[in-house]
């Protein structure tokens, strides 16, 4: 079921963001709530916080009448894990050799 952000409110450091789904033609609303000072801990950013709270409402079971969630810091952890685990996987990068360029930078006679 889709998820749409409809906006958020904050307070005393905790951001509720606020979602709607539409199921059977009826808007239903969901509230995921974020302590913002566990975030840095877990090298989160805050533009990233949307994505993930819509994440953690569409991992949640189908049959689930919770409408009132909060992204834990065990959430926090295993997102941190999965992006370190990611990074751990890429190729390192090659790096240029002693002729990088050198095709460009041939003098002209």
């Amino acid at each position: 079921m889709p998820f749409v952000m409809m906006g958020f409110d904050q307070v005393a450091g905790v951001r509720r963001y606020a979602f709607q789904s539409l199921v059977d033609g009826t808007r239903i609303d969901y509230t995921v709530a974020v302590e913002l000072a566990l975030i840095p801990r877990y090298g989160i950013r805050i533009q990233e916080l949307p994505l993930l709270c819509r994440a953690l409402l569409e991992r949640r079971g189908e049959g689930v009448e919770q409408r009132t969630l909060t992204f834990t810091e065990a959430e926090m952890r295993i997102c941190a894990d999965n992006v370190a685990a990611a990074q751990k996987s890429k190729p390192a990068r090659k790096l240029p050799g002693e002729n990088a360029g050198a095709t460009w930078r041939t003098q002209q006679l």
